[in-house]
């Protein structure tokens, strides 16, 4: 068994050393023609003849003719350059697209795309958002001042209310008052008609007792009289303004009067007032 492997081990080993050798052979045949293509092209240069001179050679001296110039011939104009005709460039051979750097570019597009949505959208909903913001704080406001108008107006109501109150009840207190004070006024003047018609019965009472009637009187006559009074009551004088028509009579009251004096008065000096300083006394025998 072990001949038979060492021989299987040779057959496998042996392709490697042939292609080993036809490699280097292959390399061989390659650098001899390039040694050989470059030395079959190589040119030898030409050889150069050089003369030397030990010095330069005399120059003869022969007479040289001078020739006169000859006329100068027209030059003819120059024909125009034939205008070139514009080269077609050709456009350069497209080159292969670099697939990695296609695919960034479009997802760097794609992404700017995105933000500048996005940043619409931000921007757009900051807008929606402050207006929705301001026209809250609007209607907040307008819903304030709405609310303070109808509170003032509710206390400016409140206030006329109680204003017209007031004046009411001042009014009311007021021709209460005025009531009340008509009511006493009425009351003093009847009690001041009162005391002062009292005062006069008095005085015509304490004048007929003292009146001395004559014989010959018919009838009831009357006569009155201005009588000046002092507040004490005393007479000062007496004087007939109405006659009853008969002298006797009309003398004998005015003695009457004087006979009277002090004549009584009321101690109110809004009742004495209608006596002092002139009492207009009428009197009547049969009174």
């Amino acid at each position: 068994m072990k001949p038979i492997r060492e021989a299987a081990q040779v057959r496998r080993d042996n392709p490697k050393w042939v292609a080993g050798s036809l490699a280097f052979g292959v390399h061989v045949v390659f650098v001899l023609l390039l040694v050989f293509g470059v030395s079959w092209q190589t040119e030898h240069p030409a050889p150069v003849m050089v003369d030397l001179w030990q010095s330069l050679p005399a120059a003869e001296s022969h007479p040289v003719a001078i020739k006169p110039p000859e006329p100068a011939k027209p030059v003819p104009a120059p024909e125009p350059a034939p205008t070139p005709k514009p080269v077609a460039e050709e456009p350069p051979p497209p080159k292969a697209p670099d697939i990695a750097l296609e695919k960034k570019r479009a997802e760097t597009e794609r992404l700017k795309k995105l933000k500048a949505i996005q940043q619409a959208d931000d921007r757009v909903r900051k807008d929606a958002a402050l207006a929705e913001a301001d026209a809250l704080k609007k209607t907040r406001d307008k819903q304030a001042a709405e609310q303070k108008q109808q509170a003032l107006l509710r206390q400016m109501e409140a206030d006329e209310l109680k204003q017209s109150m007031a004046n009411e009840s001042a009014a009311n207190t007021a021709r209460a008052a005025k009531q009340a004070e008509a009511q006493a006024a009425g009351a003093r003047q009847g009690a001041l008609a009162q005391t002062v018609g009292k005062y006069r019965d008095l005085i015509s009472a304490t004048v007929r007792g003292n009146t001395r009637l004559p014989d010959n009187l018919k009838g009831n006559p009357q006569v009155r009289c201005l009588v000046k009074l002092l507040p004490t009551g005393d007479v000062v004088s007496v004087r007939v303004t109405q006659s009853s028509g008969n002298p006797a009579y009309d003398a004998a009251v005015v003695r009457a009067i004087e006979r009277s004096s002090p004549l009584p008065l009321p101690a109110e000096r809004e009742a004495r007032a209608a006596f002092v300083p002139e009492l207009s006394f009428s009197h009547r025998p049969q009174e």
